[in-house]
């Protein structure tokens, strides 16, 4: 009975600390930040410009947020000596708290990846609220532009272009990775690239008809950086290259010339594929040999032969090899002659290798890298050539 009236009265007692929803807070009473952006200005101010969702515009189901529709977000921008007194100030044109818990991209400006990124890692790593898996940015031009725009897809532009984060479309850094990036002295930062560019028209439609094509967010390669500083910029088609030497998710399309008509071209889909990098050091020349395995399935046929063919197989996987290598040697060069950066992480392959050596390197790894011998070598396979083994509007002979 003592032992009952002991746990009844702990019971009693502990009720006491059970005060409910004590920190709550409605959603008509905050201002959730889809994306945010960070411009450094003429004047040498900063600037930050926030994408805040209205949660009316989210209700019922509505797609996009296109012309002709209640816009999902409202673009605010604020200028301070630092993005903290930025913030202070952006907080008295919002009539809400301001809540960084859901900012899906940060957006860097091109002037203010110049000066430095520190800045800006320092604000929303050390911050509670922002995430460190938000996707991180740097725009050609300033963050701002990238933020005022909408997508006729999405809701929002913000969520848009962390959608074409998500599916890999190309090289994509959230902030943590960012972070670890800036702090390692084996591998230098490279950040996607997004610029604001038109991208298509809304047919039937009168207002669009009258109006300028619709311009929103694209992902066009990354910016390269040297430690916290932009420093240049790889393409499309160079990206493609510095993620299969990084062991990146092996996908896109490789298009290479068909065997028997030259002038005529094949699509083959990467479906998967892997690389090693081997460093070899003596003490005094350097060298890395990097493997990539590739595999891929024919997708997309122009000339009019019979490519299921033991030799036309050959042929192809052959051509698709040279392509990957083509791309690799590319973004390569860029990087080693004319950026003197490490941007692969080739430094941590050899620190994992040659870790007494890495004390005596890493403090001039850049310069090291930029002398170092690179040999590629590429193995690629085609799987499956689709479900027909040759093009079906091609009579029989």
């Amino acid at each position: 009975m003592l032992k009952k009236i002991t746990v009844f009265i702990l019971l009693v007692l502990l009720t006491g600390f059970l005060v409910g929803c004590w920190s709550r807070e409605e959603i008509t009473q905050i201002a959730i930040i889809l994306g945010t952006g960070v411009d450094w200005t003429a004047d040498g101010r900063i600037r930050l410009t926030v994408q805040i969702a209205k949660p009316g515009s989210f209700a019922g189901g509505a797609e996009g947020g296109g012309k002709g529709r209640e816009p999902a977000s409202w673009a605010v921008s604020a200028e301070g000596k630092s993005i903290e007194e930025a913030e202070r100030y952006l907080a008295m044109r919002v009539p809400r708290d301001i809540y960084w818990g859901h900012c899906i991209t940060l957006v860097i400006g091109e002037e203010m990846a110049k000066k430095g990124t520190r800045i800006v890692t320092s604000f929303f790593l050390r911050d509670r609220e922002p995430r460190e898996t938000m996707w991180v940015m740097v725009a050609k031009g300033e963050a701002k532009d990238v933020l005022e725009t909408h997508s006729n897809l999405e809701k929002t532009s913000a969520q848009a272009a962390g959608l074409l984060e998500r599916m890999k479309t190309g090289y994509s850094v959230q902030l943590r990775e960012f972070a670890e990036m800036l702090a390692s002295k084996g591998v230098q930062p490279v950040v996607t690239r997004v610029e604001v560019k038109e991208a298509g028209v809304t047919p039937g439609s009168e207002q669009e008809k009258k109006s300028p094509a619709h311009k929103q967010v694209e992902i066009t390669g990354v910016g390269v950086f040297k430690e916290d500083k932009l420093i240049g910029w790889l393409d499309a088609e160079k990206t493609r290259g510095l993620m299969w030497l990084k062991g990146e998710p092996m996908e896109g399309v490789i298009t290479v010339p068909s065997p028997g008509e030259p002038d005529k071209e094949v699509s083959i889909l990467i479906r998967r594929g892997k690389t090693k990098i081997v460093p070899k050091y003596d003490g005094k020349s350097l060298r890395f040999d990097v493997k990539i395995d590739m595999e891929g399935d024919m997708v997309e046929q122009q000339s009019l032969e019979d490519l299921a063919k033991p030799e036309k197989i050959k042929f192809l996987e052959s051509g698709m090899a040279e392509e990957i290598k083509r791309r690799c040697n590319l973004a390569l060069k860029k990087a080693q002659k004319e950026y003197a950066v490490d941007i692969f992480g080739f430094g941590n392959a050899f620190h994992r290798k040659y870790k007494k050596e890495w004390r005596e390197l890493k403090d001039r790894w850049d310069d090291v890298f930029r002398q170092a011998e690179v040999n590629i070598t590429v193995a690629a396979r085609v799987r499956v050539i689709g479900l027909s083994t040759k093009r079906a509007d091609v009579p029989e002979k």
